[in-house]
């Protein structure tokens, strides 16, 4: 074991010529990034997600019902248990072949049993009340740590000269103020990459997972190789447009549709203003160039800036969703639905009585309409990323 942590923490890999692991470890005079200081973020982000449940229920809950946000869930199926057996054991998605199947058994038509396993599995989304409450949470914390580390990078110099981010590498105290923010935005990362299996499910998981992934790696990275500085810069400027993104979903479940279409459009402005615009040519810059410059070659470097280019390839995925669902808000008034919409959309072809062979086959329509306004393309565009 200790041959195995002597390889992985190989100094020529971590850090610059000529500095060791032992000109980084804290003194009475300077504090600086250790690897145990990161055990912190465990139980903190068992912390965040406790604060988290406390605040839907107590916070999030009241205003939603006080906006009038629906509460109910879409509407359930009927009671059958064939169906159900094959629903739940088989497919959530049955073939043509199986569909004729099960028609002669039970003397249904088709259309009765699509709409039954549409139905049915609508019926396992979460409600609107679920999502705002959610939304609002993290509305909350993104709008906290984005107005904390504004007032904390403002009185930085790097903020305004990147290069100052390397000014004294590796050898820069840590500040407490840096040290916290670090360590919130890791637990809340942290909390996420748990969370998500319990959230409202979309179907953009596995990117999101990947990007979680990905964030709580760069900042562990940063954070051990002492890289905090630019790392304060990346945080922040991601923060930025998750809060008017979290906005914008919540006016869209309280059914604001002007106020949730211009705070759409505002977030795909900051989105791709930030990620595309200033991320590549203020930190992917002094990242790619003005470290290199500054400090020569090592290993580390080249890890730290292909992480930061697979987040530039997210976002580049990501602005193409935000400006394809722009483009049809403004061309259309509407939004078609997306692929990332939280509520699967009954049929246009859809009646409101289905057909059947038998009266007892009679079956209620869904009510879960496909997405219009911004219903659809809120939750499709991005996430939260959402960073």
């Amino acid at each position: 074991m200790a041959g195995i942590l002597a390889w992985f923490w190989n100094e020529r890999f971590w850090l610059p010529h000529n500095v060791t692991w032992a000109d980084l470890q804290s003194t009475e005079e300077a504090a600086f990034p250790q690897a145990e200081d990161l055990y912190l973020a465990f139980p903190l982000a068992f912390c965040i997600f406790m604060i988290r449940l406390l605040f839907e229920r107590f916070i999030a809950k009241p205003c939603a019902l006080g906006l009038k946000v629906q509460a109910n869930g879409p509407q359930k199926a009927q009671p059958n248990a064939i169906l159900e057996k094959v629903f739940t054991a088989i497919t959530k998605h049955p073939d043509e072949k199986r569909l004729e199947g099960l028609s002669k058994q039970l003397d249904w038509d088709v259309r009765s049993i699509q709409r039954w396993f549409r139905q049915r599995r609508n019926q396992e989304k979460p409600s609107t009340l679920r999502k705002f409450c959610e939304s609002m949470w993290r509305f909350t914390f993104y709008l906290y740590i984005f107005t904390y580390g504004v007032r904390f990078l403002k009185k930085t110099p790097w903020l305004w000269n990147t290069r100052q981010c390397w000014s004294g590498y590796p050898y820069q105290p840590l500040m407490p103020d840096l040290h916290y923010y670090y360590i919130v935005e890791l637990s809340f990362y942290w909390s996420l990459m748990f969370s998500q299996f319990i959230d409202v499910k979309r179907k953009d998981f596995g990117i999101m997972f990947t990007h979680h992934i990905v964030t709580v790696t760069l900042i562990t990275f940063s954070y051990v190789t002492n890289l905090t500085r630019v790392g304060t810069l990346i945080l922040c400027l991601h923060d930025a447009a998750d809060i008017v993104l979290e906005a914008a979903k919540m006016a869209n479940y309280c059914k604001c549709q002007k106020l949730s279409d211009l705070l759409f459009l505002t977030f795909a402005v900051v989105f791709i203003v930030s990620r595309l615009g200033i991320y590549p040519l203020w930190i992917l810059n002094t990242t790619l160039f003005e470290l290199y410059e500054a400090l020569g070659n090592f290993p580390a470097l080249w890890v730290f800036n292909v992480l930061l280019m697979v987040l530039q390839i997210l976002h580049c995925f990501w602005s193409y969703l935000i400006i394809k669902a722009a483009y049809k808000a403004i061309s259309k008034g509407k939004v078609a639905k997306d692929a990332r919409s939280d509520v699967e959309s009954s049929s246009d072809e859809e009646e409101t009585v289905p057909r059947s062979k038998a009266p007892h086959s009679t079956v209620t329509t869904n009510g879960t309409s496909g997405a219009n306004g911004t219903n659809g393309y809120l939750t499709g565009a991005t996430s939260s990323e959402e960073h």
